[in-house]
């Protein structure tokens, strides 16, 4: 499982599959290979969940990002 926090106040937001994180890298912009945080606005969540993202990965990043329009989240593995 994989842990997804808010970068911005380090709120822990919830766990996901690795096969969501697999999803996530597969489809998002990686500055390095040490790269372990992700910026999601509005418009890239529509585009993921276009390409298939999960209902749970999506449910749980609309509730992370709540009447903001955007999000940057990290992730770590446990």
């Amino acid at each position: 499982m994989v842990r997804l926090i808010d970068r911005s106040t380090g709120k822990y937001l919830g766990r996901i599959t690795d096969e969501d994180l697999k999803f996530l890298m597969d489809n998002l912009e990686e500055e390095d290979l040490s790269d372990i945080d992700y910026y999601i606005n509005r418009e890239t969540l529509d585009l993921l969940k276009e390409k298939g993202m999960s209902d749970d990965l999506a449910a749980l990043l609309e509730g992370a990002m709540g009447e903001g329009d955007e999000i940057e989240i990290g992730y770590e593995k446990v």
